[in-house]
Formats: structure tokens, C-alpha cells, sequence
């Protein structure tokens, strides 16, 4: 893509809902098991200089325990302490005046973190709000352009800069890296397995299956969608650990072609010596031999207090380890390479410019990679811009859980639906009453992302959502 002059753009005006929704099968991942939650949307509207306005939208699922996982505070906080830094963002965006895309974000982040500090946000939940935030904003710029995501963010019409905000960058060419992106026509789609979910038949009585004709069990997933990749959630408990995992291994080794794993700990070990003794137990396991050598990397296994706080370096000896919960900062993943962590994990919730950074990081260092993680990203706009965002990057699989753990579009009006199916047709298919995610031979197809705007290609109902709710987070 050739360069060009990054568009200045106010943000005029922003509208916030949210809507409920409930899982087909529960979802447990580190202290939480999953049956339900609801889903953020921000719709706001943007003006250029030379007076076109374009509404843009994001939407995201409002995860309880995974931003802050104090035990103290309940879900309901959890989702009060996001949906204030959302306020947060929507303010400073507001009076932020004329600047490019990326300025909007460079010239808040960090009044953002700051003020979030204040109203005790952790660093990773204030982030969200500007997360949200951008993404509406680079729809709309897309949508008033005429130009997709990848063409902005390749051609830099984003304005994205190197080293204002990660010194370390100071002196990269971040423009030829942009243009040098080459998205992809499919991706792999790596299958989470919850600490809950079914393995085999055996592991579920008649009464406890859902019955609503898709897959439930591991062994039913890998018949029905031809998954490659998985993503394995450990508990800290080694010897549970290993059981369950053999249990797993038994089914993932009858493929005759290979497969490829990682080890989620969601935090769930108090520091590296407790991982390194799991992975010694799995090493001394015969039956979890061929699983061991299928391992890619282990995300996030030490808590955030003590995660950054000491070198993993003799863990990462024996598998790479990356950094996705503790990565609340600009700054984390420089820490961590320190530490020697080999990674770290992309998620729209994050924020796209820090996915589009590290990924400049990982280019420039030439030694750490980065892995794309899921939040329960819904069908319709919210998986759409995570897939986009991880494929313009260049990673060539991608944690998807939403399509098995949440109905597809239930809960959505029949013609939001319709619209997406028809402006995605790859990606979307009719199965079972529903649209859903089409995963063929373990792939998903995303071809038709490249659309004006950032991935969407249909409009949300809005109408069929409530106003967000106002936050009583202590200010």
C-alpha cells in the first residue's frame, strides 16, 4: 500500500449499549465458570475536515474475573469497573478535538491509565475503554473513506507512530512495516477446552447433554469442525492437570496428521516452579508424549502479582512462555522479554495499536512472537474486527471459543443475523436454526473482512439493545 496523510477527525458523539446474552454450554477458565453475560456496544460518530461524518461500532463481551480477578469484588463490580473506564474514554475522546485515528488514542493513554489509577483501575481494565473506543473510531474512518481496515492500517491513514509511545520503537520505520502486512484468506481456528467441557461421551449422563444437535464433547468438536489447533486450560493442580490432559490426549492422538497445542494457566500457579514441576509430570507421562511435542507455548501461568516479578527464564528452557493478563501496559512486553518470556497475546480488548506495536516489536526484536487470544468474542462484529486485527498482523491461528461455548447469534434479531450471513458468506453459515461461524477443516474463511470500514460489512441493531448501564464504580 502506498503511504498516505493520515486524515484528522473529531469524534462528535457517542452511543453506548449493551445487551444480554446466554452460553449453549458453561465455560470455565481459571476461578469462573461461565453460563452467561453481556455484551458492550459503542456507536459513535466522527467528522472530517472537510465535513463528511461516518458512524463507526465495536462491540465486546464484558468479562467478569478476567481483567481483575480480585477475589473480593463481584461480577457485577467487574463489569461496573469496565464499563467505567468506558466513560473514561468516551470523555477524553470527546474533547480531544482534531487528530488523526491514532492520535485520539496516543494523546489520552495516558491521562487514561492515570485517572484509571485513580478510580483503582487496574492499568488492563482502563485500557479497555480506549480499546472500545478506537475500533469504533477506525470503522467510521474506513466507512467514511471508502476503505477497508487492512488499506488503513497499511497505507498508515491511521497516523501510527513508532516511538511516541514505546521509545524502544524510537527509529523503526513503522510505515514500510505496515505496508509490508499481507493478510491471509483463512485462518486456523484454535479450540478452547475448558476446565469443565466434556472429553468423551463417557462425561456426560443423558441429562446433562444440551442436546441442541452441535458438538459437546471434545471428540465431537474434532469430528464436526476438522480443528488442528487447541487451547488447553490447566488448573494448577499437577496432578488433576495431568490426568485431565492424558484424558484429552487420547482423543487428539487418534488424528493420523498433526496437531498443535497450548497450555492456558489463566493465573493459576503461584509462580514458575509450580508450572515446571506440571511440565516435568508431563514430561515423566507416557500417555501425554505426543500432546508434550504438539505443546506450542504456555499462556499466562503465574499469576499477575508475581508474574513480572521474578525471571522465568528456566520454565522457558523447557516451553516458551507468553504474557496475556498482566499485559496492562505499552511497556509490558519489553518488561517481560527481560524476564524471558518469549511472547505475548493479542485481543481487541487490549487495544488494537498495542497489538499493532508489538507486532512492530516482534519485527524488530527478532526473538519473541505474538499469539491471538479469544474473550468470548461474539458472532457478528466483535469476532469480526479480532480476526481482522490478528490477520492483518500476519498470525496464523487464532484462539476461537465463542462459536462453541455461545448459540450464534441468539439473542439477536433474525435480520441482523441475515445481514451478516449475507455480507459474510464464508464466514457465517445456517446450522442447526442459527447463523454461526462456518469452521471447515478447522479454518475459518476472511476473505470477506476486507471491507470498507473495520470489518463489519452489516449493521448492528441497536434498537434491540439497552442503553449501557451507568457505572457506580467508586470515582
Amino acid at each position: 500500500m502506498t503511504k498516505m496523510d493520515a486524515p484528522m477527525l473529531s469524534v462528535e458523539e457517542v452511543r453506548l449499549y449493551e445487551w444480554p446474552y446466554v452460553l449453549r454450554l458453561p465455560f470455565r477458565f481459571g476461578a469462573i465458570t461461565v453460563t452467561h453475560g453481556r455484551q458492550i456496544v459503542v456507536h459513535l460518530r466522527i467528522r472530517l475536515t472537510d465535513g463528511r461524518e461516518a458512524w463507526g461500532v465495536a462491540a465486546e463481551a464484558l468479562a467478569a474475573k478476567w481483567f481483575d480477578k480480585s477475589p473480593e469484588l463481584t461480577d457485577d463490580q467487574n463489569l461496573d469497573q469496565l464499563r467505567a473506564a468506558v466513560e473514561l474514554a468516551v470523555a477524553a475522546y470527546l474533547a480531544g478535538g482534531r487528530r488523526n485515528a491514532f492520535g485520539h488514542f496516543a494523546s489520552t493513554y495516558r491521562d487514561q491509565l492515570a485517572e484509571g489509577a485513580r478510580r483503582r483501575l487496574p492499568a488492563i481494565v482502563a485500557s479497555f475503554g480506549p480499546a472500545m473506543l478506537d475500533r469504533a473510531v477506525v470503522d467510521a474512518l474506513g466507512r467514511a473513506l471508502g476503505m477497508s481496515f487492512y488499506d488503513l492500517a497499511r497505507s498508515n491513514a491511521l497516523g501510527i507512530e513508532a516511538g511516541s509511545l514505546t521509545p524502544d520503537l524510537a527509529g523503526f520505520d513503522i510505515a514500510r512495516f505496515l505496508a509490508a502486512l499481507a493478510p491471509n484468506e483463512t485462518i486456523e481456528a484454535r479450540h478452547t477446552v475448558g476446565m469443565v467441557d466434556p472429553i468423551v461421551a463417557a462425561d456426560q449422563t443423558p441429562a446433562e447433554r444440551v442436546n441442541d444437535g452441535l458438538p459437546e464433547t471434545l471428540e465431537e468438536v474434532v469430528a464436526a469442525y476438522g480443528h488442528r489447533y487447541f487451547k488447553l486450560k490447566v488448573g494448577g493442580n499437577v496432578a488433576a492437570d495431568v490426568a485431565r490432559l492424558s484424558k484429552i490426549a487420547s482423543v487428539l492422538d487418534r488424528a493420523r496428521e498433526p496437531y498443535f497445542a497450548t497450555l492456558d494457566g489463566n493465573e493459576q500457579f503461584a509462580d514458575a516452579a509450580g508450572v515446571l514441576e506440571l511440565w516435568r509430570a508431563i514430561e515423566a507421562t507416557p500417555a501425554l508424549a505426543r500432546l508434550r511435542e504438539s505443546v506450542l507455548f504456555i499462556e499466562q501461568p503465574i499469576k499477575r502479582a508475581a508474574a513480572l516479578a521474578a525471571d522465568v527464564r528456566a520454565l522457558a528452557a523447557k516451553k516458551k512462555v507468553i504474557v496475556d493478563e498482566s499485559d496492562g501496559e505499552l511497556e509490558t512486553f519489553s518488561q517481560a522479554r527481560a524476564l524471558g518470556y518469549a511472547g505475548i497475546s493479542s485481543k481487541n480488548c487490549k487495544g488494537l495499536y498495542k497489538s499493532i506495536l508489538n507486532a512492530a516489536r516482534c519485527r524488530n526484536w527478532g526473538d519473541c512472537f505474538m499469539s491471538a487470544e479469544d474473550l468470548t468474542t461474539l458472532a457478528g462484529v466483535s469476532v469480526q474486527q479480532d480476526l481482522a486485527l490478528v490477520n492483518l498482523i500476519g498470525l496464523t491461528h487464532v484462539e476461537r471459543n465463542g462459536h462453541h461455548f455461545v448459540d450464534g447469534f441468539a439473542g439477536r434479531p433474525a435480520a441482523e443475523a441475515r445481514g451478516f450471513l449475507a455480507a459474510h458468506p464464508g464466514l457465517y453459515r445456517e446450522s442447526h436454526g442459527r447463523v454461526r461461524l462456518a469452521i471447515a477443516k478447522g479454518r475459518l474463511a476472511l476473505g470477506s473482512l476486507d471491507c470498507p470500514g473495520f470489518a463489519a460489512g452489516a449493521e448492528l441493531d441497536v434498537s434491540a439493545m439497552e442503553p449501557m448501564l451507568k457505572p457506580s464504580w467508586p470515582g
